[in-house]
């Protein structure tokens, strides 16, 4: 059991919480991990899909080097090889100038 803080008019108190409280903590935190999860993956398909766009047209002139072929894979690759939220923020940081720095995301 985990202790919560109740206020009072008295004050605050701390206790122990029972077993629908606990219940109703655990639901609210599988909630909010699944909306962060989901908010990371919205983010990370947005940008793959703008990646995949932008290099579209090296599929369309018809003559796409292997190093380009690779590049859109592992873009398309992206939900089967990560999948935790570590590596989901790993794919969305940025640097200084808010440039996303994982090496998935460099043209080659």
């Amino acid at each position: 059991m985990v202790k919560i803080l109740i206020a009072t008019p008295e004050g605050q108190i701390i206790r122990e919480a029972t077993a629908e409280e606990q219940a109703e903590l655990d639901a609210q935190i599988v909630k909010d991990n699944k909306e962060r999860k989901d908010n990371y993956l919205n983010e990370i398909k947005e940008i793959r899909l703008e990646k995949l766009q932008e290099t579209d047209w090296w599929v369309l002139r018809g003559d796409i080097t292997d190093e380009q072929k690779l590049y859109r894979k592992n873009l398309r690759d992206i939900p089967s090889n990560f999948s935790t939220d570590e590596e989901y923020e790993t794919l969305l940081a940025r640097n200084e100038q808010g440039q996303l720095t994982h090496s998935i995301w460099s043209k080659p």
